[in-house]
């Protein structure tokens, strides 16, 4: 499976284009999320977002038609693949994040989210919200907001996430970086980053010969 991280900015971001991830896996091209500036050249075969109601859902839907396709919250299977939406705690209507599902891995595109989603717990690989780098965003009328960097980092070792990705990058963590900050777990993603996913093949157990001296029982 190979993904690709085609934008890593929060809205409006100074520096990155908007966050989406292109998922090729099996023969399939699935993107997630993305908008002006992050759209994957050549064919699709689905468009999922994470929020039906986002500030860029009118320009994905413009960049979906081009493709022949209509964005949608939803799921999407294709010989091995599943990707999955699930609930996150983020704002005051339902939004989602995804969990992505082939060659015996599992791989999280969450990047807006209050809280850490614990079903992601013990995936290889977590791109996640990083718009807040030292303390929370939080709406107004205490609806949701961001989690930071620095509690999704503790959140997600504390949970044995194996890789975890900064791909929603918002101000205050460009702010942050600038200055020389590193979160104390995971790694901050680029705009058009790749990333490869493969099985772990088991090495084969040594076959036992015939009059090797072991006795049956």
């Amino acid at each position: 499976m190979r993904l690709v991280t085609l934008g890593v900015g929060a809205q409006n971001s100074p520096r990155h284009r908007p966050a989406g991830l292109l998922v090729a896996s099996g023969g399939a091209r699935v993107m997630i999320d993305g908008g002006p500036g992050a759209v994957p050249r050549g064919r699709l075969d689905a468009w999922l977002v994470t929020d039906e109601r986002a500030e860029l859902i009118g320009a994905i839907r413009k960049l979906a038609s081009a493709k022949g396709l209509r964005p949608y919250a939803g799921t999407f299977r294709h010989d091995g693949l599943c990707i999955e939406r699930r609930r996150v705690v983020h704002t005051n209507h339902p939004t989602y994040a995804y969990r992505i599902r082939t060659v015996g891995k599992t791989v999280v595109w969450a990047p807006e989210f209050y809280r850490f989603p614990r079903w992601a717990r013990r995936a290889d690989v977590v791109f996640a919200e990083g718009a807040a780098w030292d303390h929370p965003i939080r709406f107004v009328g205490g609806v949701g907001g961001h989690m930071d960097v620095l509690a999704t980092a503790k959140q997600a070792k504390r949970l044995g996430v194996k890789r975890l990705v900064f791909a929603h990058l918002g101000r205050p963590t460009l702010r942050a970086l600038s200055r020389g900050k590193e979160p104390p777990f995971g790694e901050l993603a680029d705009d058009g980053q790749g990333f490869r996913v493969v099985r772990r093949h088991r090495r084969p157990r040594p076959a036992t010969a015939p009059g090797d001296g072991r006795r049956s029982r």
